[in-house]
């Protein structure tokens, strides 16, 4: 007799699409790559790497597959552990990993910042590079832009990001702590231009800050975007 498939071992393992404008399949939540490192120990603590190899293998074993990240995170830690645990235990296939441009990686390093930071065309060749390169792997699943700079015009920052997506660097895009003005206008531009739009949207929301609902979650239902929401425990209150 047949026999149906066994469960997930957790609702991680329930993966669903990411949004309807981006055919991937992702955990219900990610995994938070900011404090998984101990370069920022003074600000958020130090965590060994032998503990965030840990965190991954949980939550890899409890079925979880979506990984979000930054060039900047850790001075460029998170993303390098990040790439090591994959490499190592062989499931960089397996992962949905998100990292992010703007802010620049480099800050307490002896070389010149001005291009390593901001949505500039620049900024974000040398950004992703570097990310590919510490993430020991040859394309990013979702590249976030992390905030908006209020000097890159939108035509140079969709041009450059859909010139990613054709060279098969990045898959899909993201924009993070963004207007939701400039998104909309945004993916005008990308669609009248047979360019990638952003088809998801990180944001700080918890039950604590719900500002989100203003503007950007009803932007987001009309874009046919996800909402990737950060700092859902209000910081530790909740």
């Amino acid at each position: 007799a047949a026999t149906s498939a066994p469960g997930p071992k957790s609702l991680l393992g329930r993966h669903r699409l990411l949004s309807p404008t981006a055919a991937i399949r992702v955990s219900p939540l990610s995994l938070g790559g900011m404090s998984l490192g101990d370069a920022w120990a003074g600000r958020l603590g130090a965590v060994t790497k032998e503990t965030a190899f840990e965190l991954l293998d949980t939550y890899y074993e409890l079925g979880g597959n979506f990984i979000d990240t930054a060039n900047a995170y850790q001075a460029g830690q998170s993303e390098q552990w990040i790439g090591e645990w994959m490499e190592q235990r062989g499931r960089r296939s397996e992962m949905v990993v998100a990292t992010k441009y703007t802010l620049s990686p480099m800050t307490g390093q002896p070389v010149q910042e001005s291009n390593w930071g901001g949505n500039g065309t620049k900024s974000l060749h040398l950004s992703v590079n570097n990310s590919l390169k510490t993430l020991r792997t040859d394309y990013i699943d979702i590249l976030y832009v992390h905030a908006w700079d209020y000097t890159t015009q939108i035509p140079e920052l969709m041009q450059s990001l859909n010139h990613l997506v054709a060279q098969g660097k990045v898959l899909y895009l993201g924009i993070s702590d963004t207007p939701a003005w400039v998104v909309t206008k945004a993916n005008e531009y990308a669609r009248a231009h047979g360019l990638r739009p952003f088809c998801v949207y990180q944001g700080r929301y918890s039950a604590v800050l719900r500002d989100l609902e203003r503007d950007i979650i009803p932007m987001c239902r009309d874009e046919g975007m996800a909402i990737h929401a950060w700092g859902v425990l209000g910081s530790g209150i909740l």
